[in-house]
This record gives C-alpha cells, structure tokens and sequence, in this order.
C-alpha cells in the first residue's frame, strides 16, 4: 500500500469518477507501550493487521476479524471518540481516521482502499501484566511487538530478507497515537 502525499480532503473530492475503491479496515494492537506490526509481503512495508471488508460486514467486524486472522489474538476496539446518544439506531465505533492509500496490484491494478484505522486493546484472556513481553503470533513469520520509543526514533526492523527498513509515515505516527490513546502514555 503506498500512502497518498497530498495534504488536503479536496485533492480526493477531485478524483475521477472511474477511481476504483475498496473499502478496508486496520487495526493496531496496543500492547502496554507496544504496538504489533509484521512485515507485509506484497507491500514490501511494515504494517499493522487489516483487510477488506467483507459483505454484511461493518469496519469494526473486520478489524477485530483480519487481527484474529492474522495473528489469532482476540482485541476489542478501544473507541477515540463518545458516540452521540441516539436510541433508536444501532451505532459502531467511529474509526481513528480513514485513510485513502493507492495500492497496485495484480489482480485489481491500480486502485485505492479507503481504510478504516481502529485502535484495539488484547481482551483479557491474551493479556500480560503491561510491562511483560508478550508471545508474537505463531500464524505468521515478520511479526514483531513495536515500542513507542522505536516509533517515535524512526527505527528500522530487518525483514525476512535481511533488510533494514523502518515503517511507513503513517504507521509510525498512527501506532505511536494508538500506543499512547489506549495505554494512557
């Protein structure tokens, strides 16, 4: 996925009606002062867990699901916003944000997800005391536990072909955002 580098809402407001778009979700997994990236194959970056959503499926459905998919840890959304008092409609969490990413690949080419960016917190049952490490995800190889600290340094992380890279812009101010929203750093 690469990220968009306009600064502006109305730079998408103009994009052209043939734009092909999914829509997606993403969650970051805050664990004490650590959040779980791995290395994504297909985008060559160090990302959190998420995906696309799926029929009948709202954004917060497919966060919790992609994260028990990809690393078979259960969370629950940790909401950064009050939901209004409505009694008569059913609400979900708002996202953190959306973020509108340009992605190319094979079997769709160019197109663009709009992606619902969820902070999640491990329910119970997974969790540690904060401050003790916590087993990485045995679903997957390139996963890692991220500290506040290495986000806030830029640090890089060898990927499984023994490069050094660090994650993307986003994930670093996003994760670091998720870190301190959900741990109250």
């Amino acid at each position: 996925m690469r990220r968009r580098n306009e600064s502006t809402l109305q730079s998408t407001l103009r994009m052209p009606d043939t734009t092909i778009r999914h829509f997606t979700a993403t969650g970051f997994v805050v664990h004490g002062d650590s959040t779980l990236l791995h290395w994504h194959q297909k985008v060559q970056e160090w990302l959190p867990p998420g995906g696309h959503v799926d029929e009948n499926e709202d954004p917060v459905q497919t966060a919790i699901r992609e994260i028990k998919e990809e690393t078979g840890f259960d969370v629950e959304v940790v909401p950064t916003g009050k939901p209004l008092s409505i009694s008569n409609l059913d609400q979900v969490h708002a996202p953190h944000s959306i973020m509108i990413e340009d992605v190319v690949d094979a079997k769709h080419g160019e197109h663009q997800h709009i992606d619902h960016i969820y902070f999640t917190k491990l329910i119970e049952h997974w969790s540690s005391a904060p401050d003790e490490p916590l087993a990485l995800p045995k679903t997957s190889t390139g996963w890692r536990w991220v500290s506040l600290a290495e986000l806030m340094s830029g640090t890089s992380f060898t990927n499984p072909s023994g490069e050094d890279r660090p994650p993307p812009e986003d994930v670093l101010k996003l994760g670091a955002a998720a870190i301190r929203h959900v741990s109250g750093l």
